[in-house]
C-alpha cells in the first residue's frame, strides 16, 4: 500500500524534541511510530491504552505528590521494606 497521506499537527517543541530523542533510543523514526500507533487503534478499535479523567481520591494523591506533600524518606530499599512490612 502506497504512503501518500500526510499528517499535521502543531505540537510543545520541548515535548516533540523529548519523545524524538526516545524514538531515537528505539530505532525508531516519528513516521514509524505514528504508524505503529495507527495499527494499534485500528487493531484494536480504539486507543491502545487507558485514557480516564481520575477520581477524587487519585486526583488527591497525585496533587500530594506533586507537591511532596507527607512523603517519608527512605536510606535504602529495605528500610522501605520494612515500613511496609514486606
Amino acid at each position: 500500500m502506497a504512503k501518500t497521506s500526510v499528517i499535521s499537527a502543531r505540537i510543545n517543541p520541548e515535548l516533540k524534541n523529548n519523545v524524538e530523542q526516545v524514538f531515537q533510543e528505539l530505532g525508531l523514526t516519528a513516521t514509524q511510530a505514528i504508524t505503529m500507533f495507527y495499527k494499534q487503534v485500528e487493531l484494536q478499535r480504539g486507543l491502545p491504552f487507558i485514557v480516564k479523567i481520575p477520581n477524587d481520591v487519585t486526583s488527591q494523591a497525585l496533587r500530594e505528590a506533586r507537591s511532596r506533600y507527607d512523603l517519608e524518606d527512605f536510606n535504602t530499599v529495605e528500610d522501605l521494606f520494612d515500613d511496609l512490612g514486606i
